[in-house]
Formats: C-alpha cells, sequence, structure tokens
C-alpha cells in the first residue's frame, strides 16, 4: 500500500487550532484484498482514553496514555502523552464496517474495502 491509498491530512480547514503538544504515533499499514489493517503504537493507552472518528473520509485517531506501571523510571524511551493523527481514507474503504480493537498499547484498525472495490474474477460465459 502507498502513500496514495491512505495518507496523512495536512488540511486543517475548519479546525480549531490549538497549543498543545501531540505525540504522532508509529502506524503499519498492511493492504489486503479484503482491506487494509492499521496498526499504531499508543503506549500506555486503554479502550477509555482513545477515541476514533471518522467524518468524510477522515479518520481521527486521539489518545491520552500514561504509564501503569508503578515505581519511578529510571530508562524511559515509550514517549506518554496525548496522541493524534489523521488518515484520508480511500474512496474503497467502507467505513460503515471499520472495526477497533486495542491491547497492550497497540491499536489495530481493520477497515475493510467495499465489495464493489474488492478484487473479483469474470466468468466467461460461451455461446
Amino acid at each position: 500500500m502507498g502513500q496514495k491509498d491512505i495518507s496523512v491530512s495536512s488540511d486543517n480547514k475548519g479546525r480549531e487550532e490549538t497549543r498543545d503538544f501531540f505525540i504522532r504515533p508509529a502506524v503499519d499499514i498492511f493492504e489486503s484484498d479484503e482491506g487494509l489493517t492499521l496498526m499504531a503504537d499508543l503506549p500506555g493507552v486503554t479502550k477509555e482514553n482513545l477515541q476514533i472518528d471518522i467524518d468524510r473520509g477522515l479518520l481521527t485517531v486521539q489518545a491520552k496514555g500514561k504509564s501503569h506501571v508503578l515505581g519511578e523510571p529510571v530508562r524511559r524511551e515509550f514517549l506518554h502523552g496525548s496522541y493524534y493523527r489523521q488518515f484520508q481514507l480511500p474512496d474503497e474503504i467502507d467505513s460503515e464496517k471499520i472495526a477497533a480493537d486495542v491491547k497492550d498499547g497497540v491499536l489495530t484498525l481493520l477497515l475493510p474495502k467495499a465489495e464493489a472495490a474488492k478484487p473479483r474474477r469474470i466468468e466467461i460465459m460461451t455461446s
């Protein structure tokens, strides 16, 4: 899957500008005949502090993460804080069937393709 299929939006039209600091989570995106699978690293994020919205084909992931480990950090490489990232979804994604799961700080989004967009074989008839 290339950047042409799903990309980070840089369009801020209609959005209120804030001075809040957001972490842009790393993502992996895989494509199959059935759809796209997006996996995002969101350390310290639980279902309760994760918000996923779709508006006019724009997928927005927002979350607040915090360390759930007791004690003072000796070494810290994961950033915890507010996460924010947007993706412009391709038209072929069936937004009504998108499913999300978060486990151990990893968000998995299943973005199925609409039936009309899936590859199919045309049966050849003989007459």
